[in-house]
């Protein structure tokens, strides 16, 4: 998982990617390892931990916002070729460190929740477009 973290961080960097580009890539591929998961889990009637199945709790308060953005004006605006990078890398360095579905989940659950956390502070729709701050000891 350190070769995801690593390759995932300097993309991200390199690209200058936008918060609300990088939440995009991780709900699709989220969302994608969830149905997966689910149907082996109905399949052998078993369960998951909620770490795994659901989104971490944010440690911060959701920030007040005035602003009526449209999500239609938000799609029309990310970038879906910097997307597809970000989403290959993703899918790619999944495969070649042959991680299980679960430590996928736990791997981008650790990314949406910086990016959930980044979002709830978010006052206005600059913010959205602002650069994923990744913390140094990341």
């Amino acid at each position: 998982m350190v070769t995801l973290q690593e390759r995932t961080v300097n993309l991200v960097n390199q690209l200058n990617m936008p918060l609300v580009e990088v939440s995009l890539v991780l709900a699709r591929h989220i969302n994608r390892l969830m149905q997966t998961l689910t149907e082996h889990l109905d399949a052998t009637n078993q369960s998951a931990s909620e770490r795994v199945t659901r989104p971490w709790p944010l440690d911060v308060e959701a920030a007040a916002s005035s602003s009526n953005f449209s999500l239609d004006k938000v799609m029309d605006i990310v970038d879906q070729q910097r997307m597809d990078i970000l989403d290959t890398l993703i899918r790619v360095t999944l495969v070649e460190i042959n991680a299980s579905v679960i430590d996928a989940l736990l791997a981008l659950r650790a990314w949406e929740h910086l990016a959930r956390t980044q979002l709830a502070l978010a006052t206005g729709p600059g913010q959205l477009f602002s650069p994923l701050e990744i913390p140094e000891d990341w």
